[in-house]
């Protein structure tokens, strides 16, 4: 079965962006944007929320058209164009690229998409991991931990009742000092 992992970069304050939406703070090299070409790459399909997708289908649909640009950047933008994207959104009204505009996020639904075949889903949005969360629906997270305290801003984890037991799975020390926490939900039997 399909794991859902949230896959996100967040200050060492914990916030994901800053008060004004702002992510000119994280700090992205060619090391860290083929890492994440290598593990994006092989995943079953994206699961943005609405402001996540229309962040990503300002840039990525023809970041590979500038024959300047970088290859991990050529790369990533046929892994994003090419790759299913479920958009969770109330007012979204159409999504191109590949993708399906989901209104909410039912738990029985979820478990309908990671049951069908394929690699695993990346999750990527702070209002909508929030949800997933809610429903217990994550089974992985993937922290980047940028070497940046920013203040204030979005929070990764919102305020919640009660604990959810992990497993540390993988580190990574980065040459730009981004630090990958790699952690797997541990569900009781």
């Amino acid at each position: 079965m399909r794991q859902i992992v949230l896959h996100m970069s967040v200050s060492l304050d914990g916030y994901i962006e800053g008060p004004n939406r702002e992510i000119d703070w994280h700090v992205v090299d060619d090391e860290l944007h083929q890492h994440m070409n290598d593990v994006l790459g092989p995943m079953g399909a994206f699961l943005h929320g609405r402001v996540v997708y229309e962040l990503m289908a300002d840039y990525w649909p023809t970041a590979d058209a500038d024959p300047a640009a970088p290859g991990v950047i050529r790369e990533f933008a046929a892994i994003w164009r090419e790759k299913p994207k479920y958009v969770y959104s109330r007012t979204l009204q159409q999504a191109g690229w590949n993708s399906t505009i989901v209104r909410d996020v039912v738990p029985e639904q979820v478990a309908a998409l990671k049951a069908e075949p394929g690699g695993d889903l990346v999750l990527g949005g702070a209002d909508l991991g929030a949800a997933f969360l809610r429903h217990d629906l994550i089974d992985e997270f993937r922290t980047y931990v940028h070497p940046v305290l920013i203040g204030r801003g979005t929070p990764l984890f919102p305020a919640r009742d009660g604990r959810a037991r992990l497993d540390l799975v993988e580190t990574r020390t980065f040459g730009n000092g981004v630090v990958l926490l790699h952690h797997r939900r541990v569900r009781s039997n």
